[in-house]
């Protein structure tokens, strides 16, 4: 596997990056509906910590498809500026939370040389993903003035959402794109194609 990049694998990413800007956006939406459904109970901040993962798929995706240094990164990125040229309320700030949880995966893929993209790697890249994020969180959001249980539960939680969300969701998505064709010039199409060869074989 080539590291060298492709204009339509950059293409693809940077597609990537916008869908999923807007979508990440809309989530703020879904995460402020449960965060006002869990005030009651005293347990908003783990409103938007139920969706978190949703905010670390892209990264995941990018890197299973691509597999190729950076794609975790930078579609990450793509997808927070266009976030913050939408208007998200976390304004400009949001673009070093985007660098930081684009790191926080390519970190994991990176440890692997960018050659292993089984359903394991693609959680743990979830999970480091959740905890280096939180870490930021804890003064970027001002998390760290919360109570110490509710600390810990919002950890667990985001932690749980990102290897569900982004790691076992996200590589279903990216399979069933794959299966549709769309995917075949790229390493995850590639690697389909080889698989349907085998078992005909």
């Amino acid at each position: 596997m080539t590291k060298q990049w492709k204009l339509k694998e950059i293409v693809l990413m940077s597609v990537l990056g916008v869908v999923f800007g807007v979508i990440y956006l809309l989530f703020f939406l879904v995460g402020e509906g449960l965060r006002n459904i869990l005030v009651p109970f005293g347990l908003a901040p783990l409103g938007y910590e139920v969706i978190y993962g949703v905010w670390f798929i892209v990264s995941i995706m990018a890197a299973y498809i691509l597999r190729k240094p950076g794609a975790a990164f930078t579609a990450e990125f793509i997808a927070g500026v266009v976030e913050v040229l939408l208007g998200t309320a976390a304004g400009p700030g949001l673009l070093l939370s985007a660098a930081i949880q684009g790191a926080g995966a390519e970190l994991v893929f990176a440890i692997t040389k960018w050659k292993d993209y089984r359903l394991r790697i693609l959680i743990l890249a979830g999970v480091s993903t959740a905890i280096i994020s939180f870490a930021w969180h804890l003064y970027f959001a001002g998390m760290i003035a919360l109570a110490p249980w509710l600390l810990a539960s919002a950890l667990s939680v985001r932690i749980i959402s990102a290897a569900l969300i982004s790691g076992v969701f996200g590589k279903w998505l990216s399979d069933q794109l794959a299966k549709t064709g769309v995917l075949r010039g790229y390493a995850l199409g590639k690697e389909l194609q080889r698989k349907q060869k085998h078992d005909t074989a």
